[in-house]
C-alpha cells in the first residue's frame, strides 16, 4: 500500500491509492485528510494545476496535471476540522 505521494517537493500522506495505465500515460487516484490548519496550504499548492508527481514507495515519477478534484464538504476555516481530498493525476504528453 503507497502511503506517501510527493507533488513539488510537498509530501502528502495518502488514504487511498490507486495507479493505471491510460492511453499509455500514468494516471494515479488518491484520497489524503487535510486539516484546517493545513487547508491553505494545500489549496494554494494544488491551484498550481500540473505537478513533479513522485511516489517513493514505487519508484514512479512523472510529470502530471489535475484531471478530476473534489472535497468533502466540511468546513476548514473552522479549526479542528478535518476534509477529505480526493485528486486524480494523469500523467502529461512528453
Amino acid at each position: 500500500m503507497v502511503n506517501e505521494i510527493i507533488l513539488n517537493d510537498t509530501s502528502i500522506r495518502v488514504e487511498k491509492y490507486n495507479e493505471e495505465i491510460e492511453n499509455g500515460l500514468h494516471k494515479i487516484d488518491i484520497e489524503f485528510k487535510v486539516m484546517s490548519e493545513e487547508y491553505h496550504d494545500t489549496t494554494v499548492l494544488l491551484y498550481e494545476g500540473s505537478f513533479d508527481v513522485k511516489v517513493p514507495e514505487t519508484g514512479l515519477v512523472f510529470r502530471g496535471t489535475i484531471q478530476q478534484y473534489s472535497t468533502s464538504i466540511t468546513n476548514l476555516y473552522e479549526k479542528g476540522q478535518v476534509g477529505i481530498f480526493t485528486l486524480t493525476l494523469l500523467e502529461l504528453k512528453n
